[in-house]
């Protein structure tokens, strides 16, 4: 079996987080796709933003939940 590493992001979804440090999580996950040629897609069933990539024969999955982090504020 082929092992699988999954990256997810954390951050806060939505125009009035996007440059706030709350998504450094997000930011993140958006750069570590970059480097892998991998681009995003809206996964419904894990409510979450998801990129699928292959380094050194390993699969890498990076997911960005669509969920908040947290409503503490």
């Amino acid at each position: 079996m082929e092992p699988i590493r999954l990256v997810v992001g954390l951050g806060n979804p939505g125009a009035k987080y996007e440059l706030t440090r709350h998504n450094a999580g997000f930011w993140l996950a958006d750069q570590l796709a970059d480097q892998l040629g991998a681009s995003f897609t809206l996964d419904k069933n894990f409510n979450a933003w998801v990129a699928k990539a292959r380094h050194k024969n390993e699969v890498i999955i990076i997911a960005k939940p669509t969920t908040y982090m947290n409503r503490s504020g």
